[in-house]
């Protein structure tokens, strides 16, 4: 039986998106946020390999529709936008505009560089989805590491490209309103005299 190049490539795509769809979920990464202390934690295997600061809601702590807040408890990575942007690619409705804002432009506020999108695991964070919260690079590097955004937690571009490289979809996210210290079993902060 002869399949002509048109169903060929039709056929590939086919099985190359079942097969991408089957990828299974990064269980090996944590990323555990502090609103507390505007900080986030990347964990793998439990072991700590990074800390960043973020900027986490102005409002305040929660997961009501319609709402401006950052909300708390488990949730995942759901999915990955931006593959290879440059920093400062602007995204609306997370498409690429084709513009790029510099770090600390006066004015602008846009979601850049990569998006990670959060969907809640747990019924106090239910609408997280729904209300687009994401971790996302800002322009507004300034900011960060004090509460800043409308619910989402913003990162400096440097930081979420990283991050983004790292986790994969399905990955944990625990956002809490303690320090990492008590959210993190066995976590020294950084400049703690630890006596043995």
């Amino acid at each position: 039986m002869k399949i002509d190049i048109f169903s060929r490539t039709i056929l590939l795509g086919t099985i190359a998106t079942i097969v991408a769809s089957c990828a299974a979920p990064d269980t090996q990464h944590h990323i555990v946020i502090s609103t507390r202390e505007q900080k986030l934690a990347l964990l793998d295997r439990g072991n700590l390999m990074a800390i960043y600061p973020v900027s986490t809601s102005k409002f305040g702590l929660g997961d009501w529709r319609g709402s401006s807040f950052t909300p708390l408890g488990e949730l995942e990575v759901s999915k990955k936008i931006g593959d290879n942007a440059p920093p400062g690619t602007v995204f609306k409705d997370r498409l690429r505009t084709g513009e790029i804002v510099l770090p600390n432009s006066p004015g602008r506020d846009p979601i850049v560089t990569r998006i990670l999108w959060l969907r809640g695991r747990e019924s106090q964070n239910a609408n997280a989805f729904d209300r687009y919260i994401y971790i996302h690079g800002t322009p507004e590097e300034w900011k960060v590491g004090s509460p800043a955004s409308y619910g989402c937690i913003r990162m400096r571009s440097n930081d979420i490209i990283q991050l983004y490289d790292t986790v994969g979809v399905g990955a944990a996210v625990t956002i809490v309103d303690t320090p990492l210290a008590a959210a993190i079993p066995g976590f020294v902060p950084p400049g703690t005299l630890v006596m043995h």
